[in-house]
Parts: C-alpha cells; sequence; structure tokens
C-alpha cells in the first residue's frame, strides 16, 4: 500500500487482513515466556488485531476470538483509575514520571532512586500503585479495577484463575525483591498483598476487542479527566515499551503499552486506539507481530503524533 493514505479513517480490511498474514510469518523470529508456565503454552502463531475509532468504526482481523491475559498492559489503566480516584499530586507523591533505561523489573534502577519508582509503567511503580486499590485482599483490590474499567469501557475483562495459578506456581524473585526494597525505603506496604493485588490484576483478561475498548478510555472519552487521560497518553510514549520506548517513538509515535503475554496497545489521539495481541515477543518482552503491525499502520497510515 502507498504511504498516500491519513487517518485511522483511511484502513482498508484488505490492508488489515494482509498485514496479519505478514505478521504471522515474522513470529518465528520471537520465544514464548518461560517463566510464566501457562504462557509458555500459547500458540506463537496467533495474531489478532482490533482498531476501534471514535467514529464508530472498527476493524478486526486475524484470531481475535482468543482471550489473553493483560498482564502489563493494565498498568496504564491502574494508573488511570487511581488517578481518577485520587488525584494527580496523590499519584505522583508515590511514584515518578522519568523514563528508564533499564528492563522493566531491574532492583539495580530501584536502588539507584533510592526506593522511588522511576515511573508506572515498570513494575517497582505498578507495585507501588496496586498498593493503592481499594480492597482488602488481592482479589477485592482487583475487582474494584476490573468492574470500574469494565463500566466506563463498555470491555468484559474478566479474572483467569488459570493464569492466576501459573503465576502463584512458581516465585517471581524479582518482584519479591523490589516489594522488599520498597517496602525496606518506606514506599510500600503491606508487601504479601501488594504482591498478590499485582498478580491479581496483571492475569486480568480479554479480547483484543475488549483492548481496544480500553484504549478508547484514553482518546477524549466523555467521563474520564483530559489530564488523567493526557498524563497516562504521555507515560505510555516515553515509558511504555521499558528501554525500547525511545527508539518506538521514532519508529511509530505512538503512545504504547506492551504486556509479555503478547498483548500491546496503541492510542492514536483524537482518532481511537489500536490494540494487538501475538505471544511470540523480543528480547525486550514486546510483541513481535504486534510491533510490525503498529509500524506498519503508523507508517502508511501517518498516525505518528511527530508528523
Amino acid at each position: 500500500m502507498a504511504e498516500s493514505s491519513s487517518g485511522l479513517a483511511s484502513i482498508t480490511q484488505g490492508c488489515l487482513d494482509h498485514w496479519v498474514i505478514e505478521a504471522k510469518a515474522r513470529t518465528y523470529a520471537g520465544r514464548l515466556p518461560d517463566y510464566i508456565p501457562l504462557l509458555a503454552k500459547a500458540n506463537p502463531q496467533w495474531v489478532a488485531i482490533a482498531i476501534k475509532q471514535t467514529s464508530g468504526l472498527d476493524w478486526e482481523a486475524g484470531d481475535r476470538q482468543q482471550p489473553f491475559a493483560l498482564m502489563s498492559v493494565i498498568k496504564p489503566f491502574l494508573l488511570l483509575f487511581l488517578l481518577e480516584k485520587l488525584g494527580f499530586q496523590a499519584v505522583f507523591s508515590r511514584v515518578g514520571m522519568e523514563p528508564s533505561d533499564q528492563p522493566f523489573h531491574s532492583l539495580a534502577q530501584l536502588r539507584q532512586d533510592r526506593g522511588f519508582p522511576r515511573n508506572p509503567m515498570i513494575n517497582s511503580g505498578a507495585l507501588v500503585l496496586a498498593s493503592l486499590l481499594p480492597g482488602e485482599d488481592g482479589a477485592t483490590c482487583a475487582e474494584s479495577l476490573r468492574q470500574w474499567l469494565n463500566l466506563y469501557a463498555g470491555s468484559n475483562l474478566f479474572l483467569d484463575q488459570a493464569m492466576l495459578a501459573s503465576v502463584r506456581s512458581l516465585t517471581n524473585e524479582a518482584n519479591s525483591a523490589l516489594a522488599n526494597f520498597l517496602a525496606k525505603t518506606s514506599h510500600l506496604a503491606p508487601i504479601a498483598q501488594t504482591l498478590d493485588t499485582y498478580n491479581h490484576i496483571c492475569c486480568l483478561s480479554g479480547t483484543v476487542t475488549d483492548l481496544a475498548k480500553l484504549g478508547l478510555l484514553l482518546v477524549g472519552h466523555s467521563r474520564i479527566s483530559p489530564v488523567s487521560s493526557r498524563t497516562v497518553n504521555a507515560l505510555m510514549m516515553t515509558c511504555g515499551l521499558y528501554e525500547a520506548s525511545g527508539r518506538f517513538a521514532v519508529q511509530v509515535g505512538l503512545p504504547t503499552k506492551s504486556g509479555v503475554s503478547g498483548a500491546l496497545l496503541s492510542v492514536v489521539p483524537g482518532q481511537g486506539a489500536i490494540a494487538c495481541y501475538s505471544p511470540a515477543i523480543d528480547q525486550t518482552g514486546n510483541s513481535i507481530a504486534g510491533l510490525f503491525l503498529l509500524e506498519q499502520l503508523a507508517q502508511t497510515l501517518n498516525l505518528s503524533v511527530f508528523a
């Protein structure tokens, strides 16, 4: 397709179907994460995409009925929920806004920052924010977030109990180390409930359609404060793909968040949201097919916010 179209409204089903076929061919270059047993059993050739526009037009292609755990793609919506409930100052007194050039679970980064999480998109920041969710245990905290998101977005998120059991089956030493250091530096308490809450919210699950509906919350939604959505979008742009965020901003130029399950969400300000799912990931933990699809869309349709 020639680079002559502009905006999500220019997409065609034929183009989307063709790009999904190309994306499937690229999944062989990826890997499945082996530290969560159930994620390692996914079909690496699954590829799905859903596009929802503010105009009401929708486009979908690939394995769009396949559910998946959001994993770290829940982080922007954890942030959004708390910004709406607690306010900007309360949230950012607990977590920073600066990008990190370290992996998402880096204890060295947290030590360097003396226990103050660099941003809400890395695990230390998400742990602190998870501790602020209302509820007496991990299940009720996650349920409060799930219900709010489904109400506001019209999505059908559910808690994947099998995925939660898989996450719990292995000790996550990296997150435990982060939580213990956060507690040691008086940035987090209680440790056990926070870790359980984080595990629960990462196992909130849905399809690419559900994820695209969530994305619309960040595109001028009538029930969401513009300050909240603008803040989340900015942090997705600078921090959403961890140490790959800068390169992605140049190549694609859209606020984007990834998850180790292969979930990927991009926001096209003023136009809509693009959700992708494909389990084969690269060394940074980002979906190979999803990144390919986003790059094709952004470059062909001139979607970059820097255009």
